[in-house]
């Protein structure tokens, strides 16, 4: 019955059914097989979204929407570029640092590509710098849009695993840093390689006048998280609390957000969060599946005994499949199917879930990024004009960086605990 879930599964994808339907017909195929009374389906379907938790997803994918539609992502990339366009190679250090900064408003590696893709890739294109290369550069950052928190992956993996949002979201943080700074590193030895221009040394005054305007949309982050990890709201409040937030700043101190504009967000937002619950629905069927005729354990078991149970061994295998995975199934759908599948062998090498939560994470986010099923890469793509094949070159050596990035937070926990238990106590 493995077989024949994971064989209907793959067959599936391969005629391009799309992912939900997908999952849940792989899982109905296997029911009617078994003679399992189909009454159980619509049942199961509710269950898989019958959490609290969840109500945070909508409410996220909305706020980023406005948030980095609503002229808030302009100020802070204008903030960014004012405070540090005058290095060589400026506005490459400044789209790095400009999505890790959306990222914590965002939520969405997308939604971080095309808000610091729109305000700088027309810049860059006027200053001659390479936009093949720039706009792999933005996509590359965009990854980082789901691993600085919030994050819906995440929320999503807290709920499948049964761990606390709030540490995921905080031990996000210093991964999601290494990864900006593994990427600057990169921006700035280009810069030098090409010779990139100087920006304008820009007065102080204009300095602060921009710090001044993009103030309010600096201070989300600051607002949402800092309710979460001081216990004020929980992950979910916080996701209603940033969308009252988003919708003031916007429509009434930037002025940049009317009805009509307010509409559309709600709508794009309200069929992307649908179709995350959907996934999530269909998902739990599957995992009904995988958990009826322990498949989860069977893998693990597998697993352990090819690797010698060693947790080097098991954490390789886990990380490359995870990167293979995102490389060709879209993040939240890889998430939810391999989160139970991994978490026996993870466990069984005395691995930690949160820990665990962030690196799938992080390797997943790396996959919105790696042909030839890449998101970010779509949204440079349809941002610059230039064919997908063309930005996806320059991006390997930004993808091997992220790739190594993901392998020491995955080999070095305490990357990724230190602050949930700095600031949340042990666990």
């Amino acid at each position: 019955m493995g077989y024949l879930l994971f064989g209907a599964f793959f067959v599936l994808m391969l005629i391009g059914v799309p992912i939900g339907l997908a999952i849940g017909l792989s899982a109905l195929i296997v029911f009617v097989s078994m003679g399992i009374p189909l009454q159980m389906v619509p049942q199961t379907l509710l269950e898989g979204n019958n959490s609290f938790a969840l109500v945070a997803v909508p409410f996220f994918v909305l706020a980023g929407d406005i948030l980095a539609k609503g002229g808030i992502s302009e100020r802070i990339v204008a903030f960014a570029e004012a405070a540090l366009g005058r290095i060589r190679g400026g506005l490459s250090v400044v789209s790095v640092l400009a999505s890790m900064f959306i990222a914590a408003i965002s939520g969405s590696g997308a939604a971080t590509t095309a808000a610091v893709g729109a305000s700088l890739l027309p810049d860059m294109k006027t200053k001659k710098y390479d936009v093949a290369e720039s706009a792999a550069l933005i996509a590359a950052a965009g990854t980082i849009g789901v691993v600085i928190p919030p994050s819906v992956p995440m929320v999503l993996y807290a709920v499948i695993a049964g761990e606390s949002v709030a540490k995921l979201f905080v031990g996000g943080f210093i991964p999601g840093i290494l990864m900006g700074l593994g990427l600057i590193g990169w921006a700035a030895y280009k810069a030098k390689v090409r010779g990139y221009p100087r920006g304008e040394r820009l007065p102080l005054k204009v300095v602060g006048k921009r710090f001044l305007s993009s103030f309010w949309g600096l201070m989300a982050p600051v607002i949402i998280l800092g309710g979460i990890f001081t216990g004020i709201f929980t992950p979910s409040e916080a996701a209603a609390v940033a969308v009252v937030y988003s919708i003031v700043i916007a429509a009434f101190v930037y002025k940049a957000l009317d009805f009509k504009k307010f509409y559309k967000l709600v709508v794009g937002s309200g069929v992307t969060s649908a179709l995350i619950m959907f996934i999530i629905a269909t998902a739990k069927l599957f995992g009904w599946g995988l958990a009826f005729y322990q498949i989860p354990q069977a893998v693990a078991s597998a697993m352990l005994k090819l690797m010698g149970n060693v947790p080097f061994l098991v954490y390789l295998m886990i990380g490359i499949i995870v990167l293979l995975a995102g490389m060709f199934m879209e993040t939240a759908s890889a998430l939810i199917i391999l989160t139970p599948i991994f978490i026996p062998a993870v466990v069984g090498v005395g691995g930690n879930l949160v820990h665990f939560g962030v690196v799938l994470t992080i390797g997943l986010a790396i996959g919105m990024a790696t042909p030839p099923v890449a998101i970010d890469i779509y949204v440079a793509s349809a941002i610059t004009g230039l064919p997908m094949g063309k930005i996806s070159k320059p991006i390997l050596p930004m993808i091997l960086i992220l790739s190594l990035v993901f392998f020491v937070v995955m080999y070095v926990p305490d990357i990724v605990m230190v602050l949930p238990r700095l600031v949340m106590g042990k666990g």
